[in-house]
């Protein structure tokens, strides 16, 4: 994988309380295979990790806030989950916003977790086949997903996936996907 990524940049969008594994994981395998990563998130200064929804984790330096970039400056994004994470996202329009543009743009997205909760808000996933947490599913259909119990669902660009226990394949296929670069079918 050392070098796949040679020449991308990769967002990492997050809120306070994202579950630390899921940002750390990816972050490590995706810089592992040469791409340019950055931390984005609603403030500046640090934002707060969790471990297990329950233990507050580490904190982390934010590289940007999410009004100071745009989905053009980036060749995919991947969202962190958590239960309070995506709740936060979700209510900022921006945030909305920055989502929704790697779609109008067909750039790839995975999202792990409850960071579907995003996508829904989106306005991104009707239609989409794809899994997440299993207490959010009902959200997700509601909003016109195809919801899956799979460890991993890739649905044009799209890379999801339901749980910690599900980082080995969320990251090979969002590496795989974010090397592939555009997919036309990607999109709102």
């Amino acid at each position: 994988m050392a070098g796949q990524l040679k020449g991308k940049k990769i967002a990492f969008l997050v809120a306070d309380g994202f579950e630390q594994i899921e940002l750390t994981r990816p972050w490590q395998d995706i810089s592992d295979a040469g791409a340019e990563v950055q931390l984005i998130s609603l403030h500046s200064g640090e934002v707060q990790g969790m471990d297990g929804d329950i233990n507050k984790a580490d904190t982390f330096k934010v590289d940007k806030t999410v009004d100071e970039v745009a989905a053009s400056d980036y060749d995919g994004l991947i969202l962190p989950g958590g239960t309070i994470n995506p709740d936060g996202l979700r209510v900022n329009e921006t945030a909305v916003s920055f989502v929704r543009d790697f779609f109008k743009q067909h750039k790839p997205v995975a999202a792990i977790c409850h960071a579907p909760i995003t996508l829904i808000e989106a306005g991104v996933v009707d239609g989409r086949t794809l899994t997440s947490f299993p207490s959010i599913k009902t959200d997700l259909q509601n909003a016109g997903a195809n919801w899956v119990d799979r460890e991993m669902v890739c649905d044009e660009g799209l890379v999801t996936s339901r749980s910690p226990d599900d980082l080995d394949a969320f990251c090979s296929k969002a590496i795989e996907e974010f090397a592939e670069g555009k997919h036309e079918e990607q999109t709102t």
